[in-house]
């Protein structure tokens, strides 16, 4: 553990037991995607003792918490998730994934990491940042779903859909996605590249490999157009963002004869796009390259979220002083990595970070967390909070 975490630790007003057990209460319910297990009830119980109005949203099969403290003035709003993706092989984890154990100063188990240590984080220092006594200046929400790790339709969109209709205004946004790496919060998230899908079906001619005459094979007519879209430089990328990428993750073709050319080709691509791009310029651009190769196909598209960024303003003034204070760190500001439910939040002209413990571990068989960085975080939610509301 670094210096910097054992001396914050040593001198924390947060007492790490009730970090860590409401983190292990967490953990022990099985909420895989996109089952909340009982995890919200136990949240929105924690959050109604300070006065917190509760209102679940129930959308789909999907439940959702909105949480919201306060009458008047900015809202300062902590979203996260109670889902997790599945476990795998069990007989692959070394302590059962639901089990919470703590062993060599590590919390174990499906979530740990991503995202119930954060969650629990967040309630206990609300309670301690209440606890204080000091009047408030603002107002306080909590937006939590159970579809993030999931299809992401009924979720947080859904609710910040609802919101909005009844002109709720969100100011602040701290999403608790593990962002860290080896101290906590020495990577911060100020936004993330967007995600748009394709799938792509090039329709040929199926028939004997012997005559070719008689066929049309759309494996080889989608060849040149498929290389000229994976090499392409789409873009520089900015100050904030690396290049726009384009990556095919799946093709597939034929009916497992090898004497048999295919009827149809059918290919997966995705791009993670920074602001040089829109989903549209993408779409277009792709379409008029397949239409110059004469292929005929079908092209659906989903866009899983537009890329966003928070630029320095009064939320990461106070992300960046209350990281130097708790963990002695002046955080790096990253674009990286993929999704989250940020990109329903922030489009709507709202100030959105993503602070969490360390991702070495998320979604991967035996997920753990340092005990150590959990304590830390709350005591970093609740500096967040005090800095901008008190």
């Amino acid at each position: 553990m670094p210096t910097t975490e054992v001396a914050a630790t040593a001198g924390a007003g947060i007492a790490s037991s009730a970090v860590v057990k409401l983190a292990q209460e967490l953990i022990r319910r099985p909420s895989v995607t996109p089952e909340d297990a009982g995890c919200q009830e136990l949240l929105a119980q924690r959050l109604s003792a300070l006065g917190f109005v509760i209102e679940p949203m129930r959308f789909g099969e999907v439940d959702n918490l909105w949480a919201h403290l306060g009458d008047s003035g900015p809202l300062l709003v902590f979203a996260g998730h109670t889902d997790v993706v599945p476990t795998g092989e069990l007989e692959a984890w070394s302590r059962p994934p639901f089990s919470a154990e703590i062993a060599d100063g590590m919390l174990h188990g499906r979530g740990a990491a991503d995202m119930k240590g954060s969650l629990a984080a967040m309630v206990v220092a609300m309670e301690t940042l209440l606890a204080e006594g000091r009047p408030l200046n603002g107002r306080i929400g909590f937006l939590i779903t159970s579809d993030e790790e999931g299809p992401a339709r009924d979720g947080t969109v859904r609710v910040m859909e609802a919101l909005l209709a009844r002109g709720e205004k969100i100011d602040w946004c701290v999403v608790g996605e593990p962002s860290s790496g080896e101290v906590l919060g020495d990577l911060v998230r100020v936004g993330r590249r967007g995600s748009l899908n394709g799938y792509l079906k090039v329709r040929g001619i199926q028939g004997h490999v012997a005559y070719p005459h008689l066929a049309r094979n759309p494996v080889h007519q989608a060849l040149k157009p498929l290389h000229e879209l994976a090499s392409r430089r789409w873009d520089e990328g900015n100050a904030f963002f690396p290049p726009t990428s384009f990556q095919i993750a799946n093709i597939s073709a034929g009916t497992g004869a090898s004497n048999v050319i295919p009827g149809h080709l059918d290919v997966m691509f995705n791009f993670r796009f920074c602001t040089e791009q829109t989903a549209e310029s993408l779409q277009t651009a792709v379409e008029a390259v397949l239409d110059a190769a004469g292929l005929e196909y079908s092209l659906d598209w989903q866009l899983s979220g537009q890329p966003f960024l928070t630029e320095r303003g009064r939320l990461i003034e106070a992300v960046c002083a209350t990281l130097g204070e708790v963990s002695g760190v002046a955080p790096e500001l990253s674009t990286g990595g993929g999704t989250s439910d940020g990109r329903f939040i922030a489009p709507h002209g709202v100030e959105l970070v993503e602070l969490g413990p360390c991702n070495a571990t998320i979604h991967q068989i035996d997920e753990c967390v340092p005990i150590a960085q959990l304590d830390l975080l709350a005591q970093a939610y609740a500096g967040i909070a005090r800095r901008l509301l008190a």
